[in-house]
């Protein structure tokens, strides 16, 4: 579908975008969007009616009901869109959060609208055809298989070292991940899974150094990236009870010219086309060899997004919002020059609902955490490196001595 003389040509009529958001987010997105000139119509789940949304940015609302998953009955989303289409041409349809990726890519199937389709979209989504598709680009993975045929899980389980991953394919980040260290296990786990077995693929575990990497990318090509690495790696934090930090690696580091160039095949061979992107990966301890975890075509979350803004100028969902605006003129975005500095970030669960930063008074801070309760978080920014990792430990030995909590790991996605 080219669709060049379609209204993306016809200025007299402003482009009109639906951003999906299950969950409340992407309000820069949006507020960018309505500034390049667009028409903005916003599709979130119901019990999200009263969020802080940027009504002021906002053509239109929609509501969707949904289950205490917040699933949709994407019928009823087709239905909707239609009646909505007899008056209303939409230009594009962006997905704002990672849950959204397949419901974007199936409207945009069924009226033909340009953009991600659901084949692609599930390299960004199912971390089994992510995997499969990396290791059809020539891209390295940890070993791994898919859990269908019981002859095939056991010859895993014979032929490669444990412990294992057990992941959902469906997930988001370490949610629901499961780590496994014999093979009765193994099967008991699988057995617990019941009808929902195909929705999982078993991996081996690598111990090493997680990095993500954070991008914006218009027509394949990748125009920002900024490289970072996880001080704990997810999944420990999740269900370790650790805190979360990161820090942005040095630009002529040799790791983050092997990630920039990893970054790129990866997204090259998927097939990412206008998105931001979120792309993690692990350095081996065992043979210092960098190996693709996991991708997806949104702005990464746990405030990500305002470390990287931070550190270099960049804001994700804004760059994001003008990548798709400009794609859909057909025309190049021209992204402004960004600060090749520093910065790093700190989560933790805390005791209190409300937390009292006056600990930490350093002039580096840049940012404290107010928007959620029952969480410490606060960024730091300075062109030296040590410095943030300095900080970065001494703020984590003050929270587990005086804010730290911990909680279960869900096997579900909250929101």
């Amino acid at each position: 579908m080219d669709g060049r003389n379609d209204q993306a040509l016809n200025m007299e009529s402003p482009l009109t975008f639906l951003c999906i958001a299950s969950y409340f987010k992407g309000n820069r997105f949006m507020q960018a969007l309505k500034q390049c000139g667009a028409r903005v119509f916003l599709l979130t789940s119901k019990k999200h009616e009263d969020k802080a949304w940027p009504r002021e940015s906002l053509d239109e609302i929609f509501y969707m009901e949904s289950d205490e998953r917040n699933h949709w009955i994407m019928e009823d989303a087709v239905k909707g869109l239609a009646f909505l289409m007899r008056r209303e041409k939409i230009d594009r349809i962006v997905a704002l959060d990672d849950f959204d990726v397949e419901k974007a890519a199936l409207l945009r199937e069924e009226f033909r609208i340009p953009g991600m389709g659901q084949t692609t979209a599930r390299y960004f989504r199912d971390k089994l055809a992510m995997r499969l598709r990396a290791q059809a680009t020539g891209v390295a993975v940890p070993a791994f298989t898919p859990i269908f045929n019981d002859e095939m899980v056991n010859g895993f389980i014979r032929d490669t070292p444990g412990p294992w991953m057990l992941k959902p394919r469906g997930e988001a980040s370490a949610t629901g991940i499961k780590k496994i260290e014999t093979a009765e296990q193994v099967w008991k786990q699988i057995q617990e899974l019941g009808e929902e077995r195909h929705q999982y693929l078993l991996e081996r575990f690598l111990k090493g150094q997680v990095y993500h990497m954070d991008s914006i990318v218009q027509d394949g090509m990748v125009l920002f990236c900024r490289c970072s690495q996880y001080l704990a790696p997810p999944f420990e934090v999740a269900h370790g009870g650790g805190i979360f930090r990161s820090v942005t690696l040095e630009p002529e580091d040799e790791d983050n010219r092997a990630l920039l160039r990893l970054n790129e095949d990866i997204l090259g061979g998927f097939n990412l086309r206008s998105s931001a992107a979120h792309t993690e990966a692990l350095k081996s301890e065992e043979d210092g060899k960098f190996y693709f975890i996991e991708t997806s075509a949104r702005v990464g979350g746990a405030h990500l997004a305002e470390m990287v803004e931070f550190a270099t100028g960049i804001n994700l969902w804004e760059e994001w919002a003008k990548v798709e605006y400009t794609a859909a003129l057909y025309q190049p975005h021209l992204l402004k020059s960004w600060d090749p500095g520093h910065a790093g970030i700190l989560i933790s669960l805390a005791r209190h609902k409300s937390q009292d930063y006056s600990r930490i008074s350093d002039p580096e801070i840049v940012w404290t955490m107010t928007d959620m309760d029952h969480h410490f978080g606060c960024i730091v920014k300075s062109h030296d490196r040590r410095r943030i990792i300095e900080l970065l430990d001494q703020y984590t030995a003050l929270v587990q001595a005086e804010f730290h909590a911990t909680a279960p790991a869900p096997d579900k996605p909250i929101h």
